[in-house]
């Protein structure tokens, strides 16, 4: 399942209209609402999107809070990555290193940067299902890379223009007052486009040295994040293959993957997770598939999904996702 850095679960709360209740928000995706903040510490994709759409759908300031969540970013919060992206040589360079490195903040982003006759278009493709939650997650990363393309350059930076697949939620002269420029909806890419001036003139603080000593760092990461990952694919598919009898033990998920409780426990932990939300993560998902996809009843869902009572279900199934299993379904049909 793709991954989304916390990082940006933070930014996206504090940059919500004051008065606006977050602190439920960020408990259902098992975050503590006062930090301490870890970029490498992930959330699942589609617990973000939720989370970002329910956030979105309550602050009286919706249509503007993605891009001035965008806006807020700074290169030094993403770690190592936006070091790398800082001590690139150019724009050119750290557009590279997102494209090699991208996965570091969360295997939910891919990007590219591809040469065309209008210029460079720096590419975001996203996992998800264009729900309203990936939409404003779309527009806060472009505003993201606009600001920190704008930090970094020792130019005026400027984008020629910016993409969006998705059509217009409101006003469009809102986004090109942010922006600064054109920008195209419904257009079949997530981009920013760059100048070919622009891509090459040096960043401020560009140092090939220190740039590589970064990416020696980010490839032990990539490296790390593969072991890890398999790690946690292989347990949620150990839960998700029982749940029908129950939530299974720890003690049981281990001995399947031939390690002791200690050591899963140890090694979910490094990666930011427990058990528990790693069985959350899979009962949410096998959930929402079920009601999007079949006509089970809710009584059946909540037994497919582990759960003694539907009432236990529904309260689990809030937590998760903001609304009842009953409206979750209604929603997506």
């Amino acid at each position: 399942m793709a991954q989304i850095t916390s990082l940006y679960v933070y930014k996206v709360v504090s940059q919500a209209t004051p008065g606006v209740e977050t602190r439920d928000l960020m408990e259902g995706l098992g975050l503590p609402a006062e930090g301490p903040i870890d970029p490498t510490r992930m959330v699942s994709s589609s617990e973000f999107y939720d989370f970002f759409a329910a956030l979105v759908d309550r602050d009286p300031d919706g249509l503007l809070l993605p891009l001035k969540i965008g806006s807020a970013m700074r290169s030094d919060e993403y770690g190592a990555f936006g070091l790398a992206w800082k001590s690139a040589p150019t724009l050119r360079g750290s557009y590279t290193r997102a494209e090699r490195y991208g996965h570091v903040l969360g295997s939910a982003e891919t990007y590219s940067l591809e040469e065309t006759a209008k210029g460079f278009f720096f590419n975001l493709e996203k996992a998800g299902d264009n729900s309203l939650g990936m939409v404003v997650s779309n527009e806060a990363s472009m505003s993201a890379v606009d600001t920190i393309s704008k930090e970094v350059s020792s130019s005026n930076f400027m984008p020629l223009a910016i993409y969006f697949k998705h059509s217009a939620r409101g006003d469009t002269a809102v986004y090109e007052t942010h922006f600064g420029c054109p920008v195209v909806f419904e257009s079949g890419r997530d981009a920013v486009l760059v100048s070919r001036e622009s891509i090459d003139i040096p960043n401020k603080l560009g140092d090939e040295s220190i740039a590589r000593f970064f990416d020696q760092h980010l490839e032990q990461q990539l490296n790390s994040l593969k072991v890890d990952n398999d790690l946690k694919q292989q347990v949620r598919r150990a839960v998700a293959n029982v749940l029908s009898e129950g939530v299974p033990r720890l003690s049981r998920v281990a001995s399947e993957l031939k390690m002791g409780a200690r050591t899963l426990q140890r090694r979910l932990s490094e990666q930011g997770y427990s058990y528990q939300n790693v069985v959350d993560m899979t009962q949410k998902d096998l959930a929402q598939r079920l009601l999007r996809e079949t006509d089970y009843s809710l009584a059946e869902v909540a037994f497919l999904t582990g759960f003694a009572e539907q009432s236990a279900f529904t309260r689990a199934f809030k937590r998760w996702a903001g609304q009842t299993p009953r409206s979750y379904r209604l929603s997506t049909r």
